[in-house]
């Protein structure tokens, strides 16, 4: 079955946001068995710990089977009262990571939270951020939420400074168990009046395709 059919049938295979050489876009089981090899290259310098679990430690077969069972699993939880849509983002085609959105009860919260990984050879080219960035648009003005929220650790500088530049307000700070330790979880969130008060610079062209059937999946009422 290609991708059309599959869209029609799971609306978010249709969905595609894409600017410049960067391309957000659910990814099929083969892109994600590529997908899986970029994460067991390494998304982060050694020593550090971006994620509350350590997916990507163990060997590359774990590794390779954790992703492809949390995405399977991301699909499996697309629907009205809960969704996660774990879209890959492709530079020049080729993956390079992945940039999450997901929500509960979004019908009626219009809010939707981000979280992102990047593959390591890419960190410091601004890609992180243009991706958070394509993301926003997606959830603004593609998906009508009224609210955008992201969390990061204390110790995720780059994370921390890419939320901060690009205009999100300070949520609150949450403790949480990250693999045996405590660690702070900084909180964030931005309205729809302050993403309609980006400056330019933020103002990228972002195309958008198969958004009304996937926000007709996401707004269904209830049965």
């Amino acid at each position: 079955m290609d991708r059309a059919a599959l869209a029609d049938i799971f609306p978010p295979f249709g969905l595609r946001v894409t600017c410049g050489d960067l391309e957000l876009r659910l990814p099929d089981d083969a892109e994600l068995v590529a997908l899986a090899d970029v994460a067991v290259a390494g998304i982060h310098p050694p020593g550090r710990r971006p994620f509350l679990r350590a997916w990507n430690a163990g060997t590359p077969e774990e590794v390779r089977r954790r992703m492809l069972q949390y995405h399977w699993a991301a699909r499996g939880r697309v629907s009205a009262e809960e969704w996660a849509l774990e879209l890959a983002v492709f530079r020049a085609g080729e993956p390079v990571g992945v940039q999450g959105l997901t929500a509960r009860g979004f019908r009626v919260t219009r809010s939707v939270g981000t979280g992102s990984w990047l593959a390591l050879p890419h960190h410091g080219r601004g890609i992180g951020k243009r991706m958070r960035l394509m993301a926003l648009h997606l959830i603004f003005e593609g998906l009508g939420a009224d609210v955008a929220t992201t969390e990061a650790f204390d110790d995720n500088p780059e994370s921390n400074g890419v939320t901060r530049s690009l205009g999100y307000a300070p949520n609150g700070v949450a403790l949480q168990e990250r693999q045996g330790e405590q660690v702070v979880e900084n909180r964030y969130r931005m309205t729809r009046a302050a993403w309609a008060d980006r400056p330019a610079a933020h103002r990228l062209d972002v195309g958008l395709e198969g958004v009304e059937a996937v926000r007709a999946l996401l707004e269904e009422p209830p049965a």
